[in-house]
């Protein structure tokens, strides 16, 4: 999807952007699902509709030839594989993200997405939320950072899950370190 603006959102236009990253079936209850994935459903669901703003979400997404990808060298289990079910949205998030614009992304971070953030001069503010905080939502949230470094970037801790809540909390501390206010 090739996005200029967010001002044709399902939302109400605002200077603050909600990104909601890979909450697909794979990485909640398939594949690469977790506990911790899971306990952060419902707040993710809360943050979604509190939300006034425009909203966007990510779709990690691999095909049938995943495993002979570098990504899939080093992390050698099949998931988000376009066409299944794996690579939906969970089904607490479909409804709610129905006319959300999407970003399909073949690695960790979308250069499509941060570009269209930067070529957007009405954002004032960012907020990433979602999976897995120590690969997609770092990587999203420093390629933000990279083409809008005055743009201010936040990522919501309570609505982020890692890979484990080690690799959860050097994420976040690399966050923050790069400037991205993590709460």
């Amino acid at each position: 999807m090739h996005t200029a603006t967010f001002t044709d959102c399902s939302k109400p236009h605002s200077d603050t952007l909600l990104v909601v990253i890979d909450m697909q079936n794979d990485f909640v209850h398939g594949t690469l699902g977790s506990v911790e994935a899971q306990a952060i459903v419902d707040a993710v669901v809360q943050k979604i509709q509190s939300h006034k703003g425009p909203i966007v979400y990510t779709l990690d997404t691999h095909h049938s030839d995943y495993l002979q990808t570098q990504e899939g060298k080093h992390l050698p289990i099949e998931h988000c594989i376009k066409g299944k079910k794996g690579h939906e949205l969970i089904d607490e998030l479909k409804v709610l993200l129905a006319l959300s614009p999407c970003f399909e992304k073949p690695t960790f971070g979308s250069l499509e997405l941060a570009q269209a953030i930067a070529n957007d001069e009405s954002l004032s503010k960012v907020e990433l939320i979602g999976l897995c905080t120590d690969i997609c939502v770092v990587s999203n949230a420093l390629l933000i950072k990279a083409l809008s470094p005055e743009l201010h970037i936040c990522v919501d801790a309570k609505c982020c899950a890692g890979t484990t809540q080690e690799n959860h909390l050097a994420a976040l501390k690399t966050m923050n370190s790069c400037q991205i206010e993590v709460f």
